[in-house]
């Protein structure tokens, strides 16, 4: 298991756009990846779960992903938050 704390940067932060990129991204990965805002636990993989997590730009989100290839949907998860999701 590994969990990572990430900060969204994009100036909308998690609305139904980025969530779509998240569950896209999520769902090419075997391992389970979860998202936790504000003591909310929330399934990367289900759009609904993702868009109702309210994170907004700046909030610090963490990322807890369980599996073979947890290392490399870390990576790939971080990237696309770190590249604001392609937005600004």
């Amino acid at each position: 298991m590994i969990r990572q704390t990430m900060t969204i940067q994009n100036k909308r932060g998690i609305h139904t756009r980025s969530a779509a990129k998240i569950v896209d991204l999520a769902k090419k990965f075997g391992s389970k990846i979860e998202l936790i805002f504000q003591d909310r636990c929330v399934d990367a993989k289900s759009i609904m779960n993702v868009i109702t997590l309210g994170a907004q730009k700046d909030n610090v989100v963490d990322v807890v992903i369980t599996g073979e290839d947890e290392k490399t949907a870390l990576v790939a998860i971080e990237k696309l938050v770190n590249d604001k999701f392609g937005e600004d």
